[in-house]
């Protein structure tokens, strides 16, 4: 058993502001005896007036907006993700993985949300390496974020690495059936690799909440709305081992680990 807890909130424009906010959720999350706090995408500034923000506010890992979430991971294990300068005047969309006080991962996000609209590849690089699977108490845990949701072969590939759960930070942004999307695809990454997926999303004037926890079996067990909110769940191995066992589609498959394409 693992107690997770999930920490949506809307984003404000400087760093500070949101250090406070993340620091509460900390502190709730503690108190509410989780192992793990998950945070959404983008929580260092965000300002869809102004999108130049993110290249301009950008901090290093050692920075000091990650420095008060480090302090504060005594006991706990904190995920989310910041904008970290690439040192070319472009960031990485960097999902992190604290634990009593030190980073124990990392992961700069593989698919870039150009789509939509949207063109996410003119202030941010890709990264060019898959995400890792870390362990968290008695469970192993696999890092996706937000767009990466929509490329299958990469939840395959985390479940595949022995991942029992993943982790998905968001941003989601509205839209005519895209919240409709954000279900379907967490609940479809769930299912075909029989594990679970944690995933948090911001929920600021143009992003749509609607965190959730969905079990080994495409049950969503935890719901949040489009508010700011804090959600606890309980994610068990026993409910994994069991999927797996009456669907054993890691064991039936066909094809191989997808391998990542040089680009």
């Amino acid at each position: 058993m693992m107690k997770v807890a999930l920490g949506q909130f809307a984003v404000a424009p400087d760093w500070e502001t949101n250090q406070r906010q993340c620091l509460d959720l900390i502190a709730q999350a503690k108190a509410g005896g989780a192992e793990l706090l998950l945070l959404p995408e983008g929580i260092l500034a965000q300002d869809i007036n102004n999108p130049e923000l993110l290249p301009q506010t950008a901090q290093p890992l050692d920075g000091p907006f990650m420095e008060g979430l480090r302090a504060a991971s005594q006991g706990i294990a904190v995920a989310g993700c910041v904008n970290v300068p690439d040192g070319h005047g472009r960031f990485y969309n960097t999902q992190f993985v604290l634990r009593d006080g030190a980073f124990i991962a990392q992961y700069r996000k593989l698919h870039l949300y150009d789509a939509f609209s949207m063109k996410e590849s003119q202030r941010t690089s890709p990264g060019l390496e898959l995400p890792p699977v870390v362990q968290i108490g008695d469970m192993k845990v696999g890092l996706m974020t937000c767009y990466d949701v929509r490329f299958p072969e990469l939840a395959r590939h985390l479940a595949l690495a022995g991942a029992e759960a993943i982790l998905l930070p968001a941003a989601w942004v509205r839209g005519p059936m895209k919240e409709r999307h954000w279900e379907i695809m967490a609940v479809a990454r769930a299912l075909e690799n029989t594990c679970y997926v944690v995933a948090v999303g911001e929920c600021g004037a143009r992003n749509c909440g609607a965190s959730m926890v969905v079990d080994p079996l495409g049950v969503i067990t935890l719901a949040l709305g489009e508010a700011p909110a804090l959600g606890f769940a309980t994610l068990d191995r026993e409910r994994i081992a069991h999927a797996r066992r009456v669907l054993p589609v890691l064991e039936n498959r066909r094809f191989a680990d997808p391998v990542l394409a040089d680009r």
